[in-house]
């Protein structure tokens, strides 16, 4: 295993610990999981699909040094976006399409810029682990921006049923994923 590789399971590895231990501290809601529990069940299915296919089997890595120092710098970027995003939230976080009791909506911060800054830094760590190892990589934020797309519909239908004068003038100034894009 190169020293890049391990930066990066290093980084990915701090990253969902620090993620684990954070989410004791969350208020209590509830997932809607039978309603939810397709687009889950359709991404297992792809991911097996792929795993089985062989398609991560391909170990060609990048070898070029500045696509690796690229890679690491905006990977490291997104997860400090979507730890910013998570700190700024607090106890108001879910996992995704959770309904809290005594919801409170949170527009500063990195909430600012972007109504999903958390979905927004994973994606944008994923890319920069594609840039930095391998371009397969892609599949990753392909999966988990269908994903997180959907979840961020899910969670701001209800929203603005929590919010209803609130949450939509918030949606109308504030792009979804990708600020001032999209």
């Amino acid at each position: 295993m190169r020293a890049i590789e391990v930066v990066f399971a290093v980084e990915w590895a701090a990253f969902w610990l620090y993620w684990l231990l954070v989410a004791f501290s969350m208020k209590r809601g509830r997932v809607p999981w039978r309603r939810e529990l397709g687009i889950r069940a359709v991404i297992v299915v792809v991911v097996i699909v792929l795993i089985r296919s062989g398609i991560f089997r391909d170990r060609s890595l990048n070898t070029d040094v500045w696509l690796g120092g690229l890679g690491l710098v905006v990977c490291a970027l997104g997860l400090g976006f979507a730890v910013w995003a998570r700190m700024h939230i607090g106890r108001n976080w879910g996992t995704p399409m959770t309904q809290k009791h005594d919801p409170q909506l949170v527009t500063s911060g990195p909430y600012r810029l972007v109504r999903h800054p958390i979905y927004s830094g994973i994606l944008l760590a994923l890319a920069g682990t594609a840039v930095a190892l391998s371009w397969v990589w892609l599949t990753a934020v392909v999966l988990a921006g269908t994903y997180f797309a959907y979840s961020a519909k899910v969670e701001e239908r209800y929203l603005t049923t929590q919010f209803p004068d609130a949450y939509p003038r918030y949606k109308r100034a504030t792009k979804m994923l990708v600020p001032f894009v999209y």
